[in-house]
């Protein structure tokens, strides 16, 4: 996205009529998660605080901040929220992660879940696309049997989104890992060891889902689907 995260979070960029972000707190409030932690870090920082507020604007019952040092990956950001969750459930949702339809399903589905973790695909036609992803090999009778970040031969037609539900016992995982290669740690490494536990659940979005951090293009094929999906139910933009 350089240059455009040289001035500000791309996070907070424009998508349609509303910064990217608050389509993620939309998503959450909608699914009856009022009580959210956001993560962030760099010099923007302080814009997400300008923006939300104490959250009541836009639905959020408790509105909390962490800041991260350094790019240090989701599994490092998810580990900031420990005294927030607490030994609560958590629902991690990257903030440039845009679906069409109610995710409170797969909340409910997750709440009647014993333990363990959930992971949230999406269907993707594009096998080139799905090699910049991560991507589950599902076995016959559909769970999970690991999950493969960017493989250059993808296992299945799924890619893993940006949604993330786990039980209280992330915290126990996180501090066992190691940084990847890139010297950050991995979310897909949680995602695996819950995988190894038998514990690993899943959900197919249905609608559309767009990563509207990954790429410029990505960015603007979102921007074009909500424009249509707003002109469509005869909204206009805010302001």
């Amino acid at each position: 996205m350089h240059p455009l995260t040289r001035i500000t979070n791309k996070h907070l960029l424009p998508i349609y009529d509303k910064p990217m972000v608050t389509y993620a707190i939309d998503t959450m409030v909608g699914a009856g998660v009022d009580q959210i932690m956001v993560v962030t870090g760099g010099v923007h920082a302080g814009e997400f605080f300008r923006l939300l507020g104490n959250g009541h604007d836009h639905g959020i019952d408790q509105l909390f901040y962490a800041y991260q040092e350094r790019p240090g990956g989701i599994a490092e950001a998810l580990s900031l929220a420990e005294r927030f969750v607490g030994d609560d459930r958590v629902l991690v949702m990257l903030a440039d992660n845009i679906v069409e339809e109610s995710i409170r399903p797969l909340v409910d589905r997750f709440a009647a879940q014993d333990r363990g973790a959930r992971i949230v695909l999406a269907p993707v036609d594009d096998l080139e696309h799905l090699r910049h992803l991560g991507v589950p090999e599902l076995d016959a009778d559909g769970r999970v049997v690991r999950i493969v970040e960017k493989p250059a031969e993808p296992p299945s037609r799924f890619a893993v989104t940006g949604l993330y539900f786990y039980d209280p016992s992330v915290f126990d995982v996180l501090p066992t890992l190691r940084p990847s290669g890139r010297g950050e740690l991995e979310i897909t490494d949680v995602n695996n060891w819950y995988v190894d536990q038998g514990t690993m659940e899943l959900d197919v979005l249905e609608g559309f889902w767009g990563d509207a951090g990954e790429s410029i293009d990505a960015y603007y094929e979102v921007n074009d689907f909500v424009r249509g999906l707003r002109r469509r139910a005869g909204g206009r933009p805010a302001g």
